[in-house]
């Protein structure tokens, strides 16, 4: 079902599974803001909960620690370009009743043990904004779900019509914003292996120096992103700049630090690993279209950062 925005896509997507006032629903603390605040947005409360060390998703253990006794959902948002553990995300929640909703906005034609993102949840949303891989060209977002009951309602809430129940909102996909993803999604295969293969260009030149995360087998990442972590962001960065390199942060600070998440919830739980995400993260260029050349000159210029701020670097390219 196509609607106006990646947010939009998970607002939608909680209401028409009946979460809402008195739902609590688990979120990553490292992902952007939007991913929480959606669930507000619903009406439910977001619980914040850690993320792994080595690849910035979701922790399942963090996950499990956090469900509570009004706890309704957990959102898995597939951060990176890599999918989350989903096995075993679902593992709690069928030991607890819970829904579990996919947010693959940064992950589409990613795999989770060769089950494609979107596929595995009750439901999964997706961004069509223009920095994605299936970028509009300007907002858009789609749900996808296999569950017929649950598209009937999603449908009914995207649109308002005269019907004596209706509660929808104009929240449709514009046709004209729909064609460029139609278009890109035949590419998104071929795409995905030009940045894999970027991937390992750099995981091979930033060697030794630079310790790679391993890339899940089972689980290989799209690389939407190629972000790595410096304990000196600001000052590599800076160094990069000088080099003419590119670089953006993926995400500072931590959601929790966001007011309108911390205010009324006493859940906001302990998250250092996220918190270390949010002070340390810094993505290098990655796109389809990168040339060796200058996959090389990013890399000097990471080494010349390294030697002059004196720091140790770690790439988190999952």
């Amino acid at each position: 079902m196509g609607v106006a925005s990646g947010p939009a896509a998970l607002v939608l997507t909680l209401r028409a599974c009946g979460i809402g006032p008195g739902d609590e629903v688990i979120v990553p603390a490292h992902t952007f803001a939007n991913s929480a605040l959606a669930v507000v947005k619903a009406g439910a409360t977001p619980v914040l909960c850690d993320v792994e060390d080595r690849t910035g998703l979701i922790d399942p253990d963090a996950a499990s620690a956090a469900v509570g006794p009004r706890t309704a959902a957990i959102v898995a948002v597939h951060l990176y370009g890599q999918m989350c553990d989903m096995g075993s995300l679902e593992t709690i929640a069928k030991a607890h009743g819970l829904v579990v909703l996919e947010e693959g906005s940064q992950a589409p034609g990613a795999r989770y043990r060769g089950r494609r993102a979107g596929s595995i949840g009750a439901a999964a949303a997706f961004s069509f904004q223009q920095t994605k891989r299936l970028g509009a060209l300007c907002d858009g977002g789609a749900v996808c779900t296999g569950d017929a009951g649950l598209a009937a309602r999603l449908r009914r809430l995207r649109e308002t019509s005269q019907r004596e129940d209706d509660r929808g909102r104009n929240q449709r996909l514009d046709g004209f914003q729909a064609a460029l993803p139609r278009v890109k999604l035949a590419r998104l295969d071929h795409w995905a292996e030009a940045r894999r293969a970027h991937a390992a260009r750099y995981r091979a030149l930033l060697a030794p120096e630079v310790r790679c995360v391993e890339e899940r087998p089972y689980s290989p990442s799209v690389y939407h992103l190629f972000p790595a972590r410096f304990e000196s962001r600001d000052a590599v960065a800076a160094v990069l700049r000088a080099h003419q390199v590119g670089t953006a942060v993926h995400y500072s600070p931590t959601v929790c630090h966001h007011r309108a998440l911390r205010e009324g919830n006493e859940r906001c739980c302990d998250v250092p690993v996220a918190e270390a995400w949010g002070a340390e993260e810094l993505s290098l260029p990655m796109h389809p279209g990168l040339q060796l050349q200058e996959i090389e000159h990013v890399v000097a210029a990471v080494h010349a950062a390294v030697d002059r701020v004196g720091t140790s670097v770690t790439a988190c390219a999952a």
